[in-house]
C-alpha cells in the first residue's frame, strides 16, 4: 500500500534535470561542509528553474534557513559571490512547509530559487553550485541532507 502511494506521488511531480543530494556530517551542518554540484547544460537556448533541497528532522530548531549559493560558470576559474537566500520552514504556529514528509519524522523541502537568484545557464558547458549555511548556529544542528535540483522547462 505505501508503495502505491509513494509511487502515485512521484507520477504527479517533475522529473528533474539534475537532482543530487549529500548527507551532512553527523547531521549538523557546519560552516566548513560546503556540497559541490556539477550541472552539464549543453543546450543554453533552454530555462530551467532551480531549487534548494533541504531534509531535517523534527529536532530543527528554526523555522527559517539561510543559505548562500554561489555559481561558477563553464570557462571560470573561481565561484562567485554568492546569492543570500532564506527561506521560511515553518509557519507561525510551528508547522512545517514541506513538499513531503519523509519517514521516520524527516522534513523534506523543495525550495524554488526566485529568477532573481536562481543560476543563469547563459552558455554550454559545466556548472558548479556550491551551497554554505550561513545562519548563526554552527553548526547547525538536524539538517540531514542539502541539495540542488534542476527541471528543464518547457
Amino acid at each position: 500500500m505505501l508503495f502505491l502511494y509513494a509511487a502515485a506521488l512521484s507520477s504527479c511531480t517533475t522529473s528533474p534535470y539534475y537532482q543530487k543530494q549529500n548527507a551532512v556530517p553527523g547531521g549538523k551542518w557546519d560552516y566548513s561542509f560546503q556540497p559541490v554540484y556539477r550541472i552539464n547544460i549543453p543546450d543554453s537556448n533552454h530555462q530551467y528553474a532551480t531549487y534548494l533541497v533541504i531534509r531535517h528532522d523534527e529536532a530543527y530548531p528554526f523555522a527559517n534557513i539561510w543559505v548562500r549559493m554561489k555559481v561558477k560558470a563553464p570557462g571560470d576559474s573561481t565561484f562567485s559571490q554568492g546569492v543570500r537566500i532564506e527561506r521560511q520552514l515553518a509557519d507561525p504556529e510551528g508547522k512545517w512547509q514541506s513538499n513531503a514528509m519523509a519517514a521516520g519524522g524527516m522534513w523534506e523541502h523543495m525550495i524554488r530559487i526566485g529568477p532573481k537568484d536562481a543560476p543563469r545557464f547563459k552558455k554550454p558547458g559545466t556548472y558548479e553550485i556550491k551551497l554554505e549555511q550561513v545562519m548563526r548556529a554552527n553548526p547547525l544542528p538536524s539538517v540531514m541532507n542539502v541539495g540542488i535540483r534542476v527541471e528543464k522547462l518547457k
